[in-house]
């Protein structure tokens, strides 16, 4: 319980970081929109499994951040402080998670370059092109994930779970998959 105080602080300052910041970025927005804090969207998909909204932050880029959770020090998390996972499957910074996959498995979804807050490395964030356009978030080459089975922040019900042709795994600030002890 007292871990999950000490998430929920975690995104608390995040997001105010988010608020304060607004769009610090050094990059200027062509789209006239301003949105000092991040949205509150949840990942969602449609019957085809395809992810259509993630949450975000200034302008519509995505946040990445590190929060402690429970017994895996520092994980990634999302704007909203849902954990973000690896699929070994991956090889590179294409996915292979499609259909029923991402179904299960949302990718994390930005609409411009994601953001590093809080422990996440901004050197380590880039994006990839899914098949239908979209853009997913990879850190450290690794395409992040959403699962459908976590409904709150700090749930990692998807940690070493085998599905679709391999392991899905948190992910460290380092940008490496975390084996449970």
């Amino acid at each position: 319980m007292n871990q999950r105080r000490l998430a929920a602080v975690s995104l608390a300052a995040v997001t105010l970081l988010t608020a304060v910041c607004g769009g610090c970025s050094s990059s200027k927005s062509t789209t006239g929109q301003s949105s000092p804090s991040p949205t509150a969207t949840q990942p969602t998909s449609t019957a085809t499994g395809t992810a259509t909204s993630t949450p975000t932050g200034a302008g519509g880029a995505a946040i990445v951040a590190a929060a402690p959770i429970g017994q895996f020090g520092d994980i990634l998390v999302d704007s909203q402080g849902m954990t973000l996972y690896l699929f070994e499957k991956d090889t590179s910074t294409a996915s292979t998670c499609y259909g029923d996959c991402a179904a299960a498995w949302p990718p994390a979804l930005t609409e411009g370059a994601p953001t590093a807050a809080h422990g996440a490395e901004q050197t380590k964030l880039s994006t990839s092109t899914r098949t239908d356009g979209k853009t997913q978030i990879v850190y450290n080459g690794h395409p992040l994930y959403h699962f459908q089975g976590d409904k709150a922040q700090g749930d990692t019900n998807g940690q070493e779970s085998s599905a679709f042709g391999a392991k899905w795994y948190v992910v460290n600030p380092a940008g490496n998959k975390v084996e449970s002890s």
